[in-house]
């Protein structure tokens, strides 16, 4: 059993021993890539090869913005598209939210999906740009993007998609441009990217990154990201590792708690928002914090904040039902025995 057992993945994923070995290799190499001089031209050759490994990876056809993280990518996005109204849906993470806060907010379904009806009505105008995740961080909830990019196009409008939760772990869905995070997969921190269709759909917004972006690129988390995209296997994670959370489920049921997945839309593996019975969600983060696990409550953006969850209000959950709710997020490198330990220590407290 380990020292301790890390169940925010969500939040940021340890770092893969691929990405490590290429930061050491981007540490010696660097240069700023926008230099004249040799060191300055190997950089840049070397910047541009992570670029097209990055593209490779995730299967993206389009153009590779490095940027320093997904909240950057939003901002890149959200504040430059070649587009008129903005609209988010009411779920995003609050990085969207706080990049477009005079945007329209999109409902959502008891069921965390996108209520497609009134996205109909909302896309109605010229050339909206439409902000919806892939994989929601709080609940894992996946959006039907197919049919949203199908709505959005046909109304002229552009579909950003979140994929912070979702690159590397399934397909990039169909949409304009897409924002990737390399912590959430294994990556290094501080860097990431704006995926981007078509350039010509972005106002040009500093000097770096083809002049749509300020500031020196990183080299080295360029680098890492490629590796980690790279070391990416399919599945992401073993299904059989996480098969004692089945069992987990049906004894949160028979307790009288609320296993979110039964009510979502397209439940995704790696993420799952679980409702204790008796105990609020903070008390538990305590006590699996003292018991050796690290979970979260909601967003790790946003739950030191001890406000009710946007997400699941949006959703309409019961208020005691989202004050006692728990996030467990998995890994590339999360064992059996570790989700074994957090069903056993789960169910320990809801049944003290």
């Amino acid at each position: 059993m380990p020292d301790r057992i890390y169940l925010d993945h969500a939040a940021t994923t340890p770092l893969r021993p691929e990405a490590r070995a290429a930061l050491e290799e981007g540490f010696a190499l660097w240069a700023n890539p926008s230099s004249p001089h040799a060191e300055g031209r190997k950089a840049r050759a070397a910047l541009e090869d992570a670029r097209e490994r990055v593209k490779r990876a995730l299967g993206w056809q389009g153009e590779v913005i490095f940027t320093s993280g997904a909240s950057e990518a939003a901002a890149l996005a959200l504040g430059h598209a070649q587009a008129g109204a903005r609209l988010v849906s009411a779920v995003e993470h609050d990085a969207i939210h706080k990049a477009a806060p005079d945007a329209e907010r999109l409902p959502v379904r008891p069921n965390g999906a996108l209520d497609l009806e009134l996205l109909t009505e909302a896309v109605q105008r010229e050339r909206p740009l439409v902000a919806v995740q892939q994989v929601n961080s709080e609940t894992g909830n996946r959006q039907d993007l197919a049919a949203v990019a199908g709505l959005v196009h046909e109304s002229g409008g552009l579909l950003l998609a979140d994929c912070a939760q979702s690159a590397g772990k399934m397909p990039l869905p169909p949409c304009d441009m897409a924002i990737v995070s390399a912590h959430k997969f294994g990556g290094p921190i501080g860097i990431g990217a704006l995926l981007v269709r078509d350039y010509a759909m972005l106002e040009p917004a500093g000097g770096q990154e083809r002049g749509y972006r300020r500031g020196t690129e990183n080299l080295p988390g360029a680098l890492g990201m490629a590796a980690a995209l790279e070391a990416c296997s399919d599945p992401y994670l073993d299904p059989a590792i996480l098969a004692p959370l089945d069992q987990l489920a049906q004894e949160c049921r028979d307790l009288g708690g609320t296993w979110l997945a039964d009510r979502l839309s397209d439940a995704t593996p790696y993420i799952r928002a679980i409702a204790m019975p008796k105990m609020s969600g903070s008390a538990q983060v305590m006590r699996f914090d003292m018991a050796g696990i690290s979970v979260s409550q909601g967003s790790a953006c946003s739950s030191g904040t001890m406000k009710t969850s946007h997400v699941l209000q949006a959703m309409q959950v019961e208020p005691e039902v989202a004050d006692r709710t728990i996030r467990a997020s998995f890994g590339w490198n999360t064992t059996a025995v570790e989700v074994e330990r957090f069903c056993e220590v789960w169910l320990e407290l809801a049944k003290a």
